[in-house]
């Protein structure tokens, strides 16, 4: 296979998005209006991002041996509202305006170039909650919604928002989304329509219709139904996804062809059982291709030293993704590490949630209630070393700082070590030695 069909094919199922712990991070307004169940506010998120990474990656054919230095940012900004409907439910909706840019060389594996600035729409969504109208479903046991938002199942093993952000990246078309593409900028759907019944606990379900307008998923189309059942013990959930259509001349760029009509099926549970301290996960998918039927699935424990100082929580978790698997929307949901685990090989270097297993090991201190130390080890093998050898190790160190209720600081640094290199078969220019990887992401949210 020619390199640049590989890099292309790995590329496949590069969903790539913020791989830190910010998927957890707070979510702040500013309340500008509240009376007689009228409510208006100002929102405003804003994250900066300065990446070094010792090695670059020959995943699009477009980047030499040696260092990349870059830099991403965004801010999210614009108003939300409710209103209460004197019993009968409430209104709420919101529309935000999203800026972003990256500068420098572009990121380590060439999907940006450190030129992309783009501002446009990114929240535009209106809905309709129950409130105690019906309570035989619960509080806000019916939700209505549509518009332009994110959308997510799970834990995020398949589906969390729209997070891939290509940059102004020749690949035969335009795939430019405005770059910031480790902060993952734009998740939001398109246009989705989402019914939701049950509440918190209980049975409840979603029917959701999404439509994608990023160009590198090929402009997806998606009808889901989601069964879950909660209660104190755990989640246990049930979700079968049906590929409608694709934007068949940037499917064809990316190999998304087979997403029209395509069958995923996941059954998945979370929970600690009752017993504290514990949490288990596990979730197991089945997907009916064209060319065959492929699976994924995870199994994950955790325990809290609840008894110790600093609380540490100790996490083994092993994953493996067949061949020609498509983990669709995947991305960040519980922090670093879910859904993309590796801040290199998730980002950069591979494997991409395809043609891989993986083991990982993490530990986490919390020192004090606002910052958080961590430390996550993975060891990476390729199934199918015909379709690429994406195999290595990596170990990175992380903290969680939030001085104040509107402020988060979050260095990382990261080790990663491949098995092979760009020139026999993997994606890292220049040999197979160490990657250092440094970062560092600033957040502010009011």
């Amino acid at each position: 296979m020619k390199r640049n069909t590989l890099s292309l094919t790995l590329t496949l199922t590069l969903t790539l998005a913020l791989a830190s712990g910010l998927g957890s991070m707070p979510v702040h307004a500013y309340e500008l209006y509240n009376q007689d169940e009228s409510v208006l506010n100002a929102d405003l998120e804003a994250l900066f991002g300065v990446m070094r990474s010792s090695k670059s990656y020959d995943l699009l054919g477009n980047r030499e041996k040696g260092r990349s230095n870059w830099r991403e940012g965004y801010v999210k900004y614009g108003l939300s509202a409710s209103q209460g409907l004197d019993g009968a439910g409430s209104l709420y909706g919101a529309f935000n305006l999203l800026s972003s840019a990256t500068w420098g060389d572009g990121d380590a594996a060439g999907v940006s170039e450190g030129s992309e600035r783009r501002t446009a729409i990114e929240d535009a969504y209106v809905g309709w909650r129950s409130g105690n109208l019906l309570p035989w479903l619960g509080e806000n046991g019916l939700d209505i919604s549509g518009g332009r938002q994110v959308v997510a199942i799970g834990d995020g093993f398949l589906i969390q928002g729209d997070p891939v952000n290509f940059g102004d990246v020749d690949l035969g078309a335009n795939f430019d989304r405005g770059g910031a593409y480790y902060l993952a900028a734009r998740k939001a759907f398109d246009k989705t329509a989402i019914l939701r019944l049950g509440g918190s606990e209980g049975l409840r379900g979603d029917l959701i219709w999404l439509k994608s307008d990023n160009r590198y998923q090929a402009e997806t189309e998606l009808a889901i139904a989601n069964l879950e059942h909660v209660n104190e013990l755990g989640t246990l959930g049930l979700t079968w996804i049906h590929g409608l259509d694709v934007n068949q001349r940037f499917a064809e760029i990316v190999g998304l062809q087979e997403r029209d009509g395509m069958d995923t099926v996941s059954l998945r549970g979370s929970g600690g059982l009752g017993v504290e301290n514990l949490n288990l996960a596990a979730e197991y998918v089945t997907q009916d291709k064209h060319s065959g039927r492929e699976n994924a699935w995870y199994l994950e424990g955790a325990w809290t030293f609840s008894d110790i100082p600093w609380a540490p929580t100790a996490t083994y978790r092993y994953s493996r993704f067949s061949e020609a698997f498509d983990p669709l929307f995947y991305g960040l949901s519980r922090g670093y590490g879910t859904w993309f685990q590796g801040e290199v090989a998730a980002n950069y270097a591979g494997p991409f949630n395809n043609n891989a297993k993986v083991h990982h090991v993490g530990l986490k201190l919390t020192p004090r209630e606002n910052l958080t130390l961590g430390a996550l080890y993975y060891d990476f093998d390729s199934l199918d070393k015909m379709r690429g050898n994406l195999g290595g190790r990596e170990l990175d160190f992380y903290v969680e700082w939030m001085p104040n209720d509107h402020l988060l600081i979050s260095p990382v640094l990261g080790f990663y070590q491949p098995d092979r290199s760009a020139d026999n078969g993997g994606l890292q220019l220049g040999g197979d030695g160490t990657n250092t990887y440094l970062q560092l992401v600033v957040g502010t949210f009011f």
